[in-house]
């Protein structure tokens, strides 16, 4: 067993164990942490494979920025954990069950490969010192997916504009400001001098 392997276990059950522990720890935030983990070892995964971009994206994206959200949003939230809590055990075999169908899937799918194709994934292609993952796929985006790719891009625009647009609503109540009016505005339009007579001392 060569140094590779030993760190891809190591990697591989560390983010097993990370996984279980989101679903299972009690504190949302650790359950948070936990995910962040999860990433971190995937990415050592990935860099096992000489996925460099797909590793530095996993960091940056969901580590450094999804995670962080998700981080303040579970602990701004006055989170009720014993409501949460409440249906466990009834919805327990529902869960147990699926978990079954998901593992007996994945051995179904992993054990439908032959002993050639499973050989032929194995023999990872050594690449030179001075190959560059991330800008060998830049040359395939930007080359042979170029037009799948802004069409993405345009997707991901329409459904942020989309997703603003559902969020903004107007409220019948809602006061906003007249920049124009204000800035026209006069002194004798919001200001009234009155003339009162003074009042005698008692």
């Amino acid at each position: 067993m060569n140094f590779e392997t030993v760190v891809f276990y190591v990697f591989a059950a560390l983010t097993v164990f990370a996984a279980l522990r989101v679903i299972t720890a009690r504190n949302p935030v650790h359950a948070v942490l936990f995910l962040v983990l999860a990433f971190i070892s995937s990415a050592g995964i990935w860099m096992l494979l000489e996925a460099e971009f797909l590793a530095i994206t996993l960091v940056l994206v969901y580590v450094g920025a999804v995670m962080v959200l998700f981080l303040f949003v579970v602990m701004m939230l006055d989170i009720n954990l014993a409501r949460l809590r409440e249906g466990f055990w009834s919805w327990l075999p529902f869960g147990a069950t699926l978990a079954g169908l998901m593992v007996l899937e994945m051995i179904w799918v992993l054990g439908s490969y032959e002993v050639a194709e499973v050989d032929r994934v194995r023999t990872v292609v050594k690449h030179a010192a001075d190959y560059s993952n991330t800008k060998e796929l830049g040359r395939l985006i930007y080359t042979d997916y170029v037009y799948p790719f802004e069409i993405a891009a345009v997707l991901l625009l329409v459904a942020m504009v989309a997703a603003i647009a559902l969020t903004l609503r107007r409220r019948k109540d809602a006061k906003s400001q007249v920049v124009s009016e204000q800035i026209a505005v006069q002194s004798k339009d919001r200001v009234r001098v009155v003339s009162m007579p003074s009042e005698p001392r008692s």
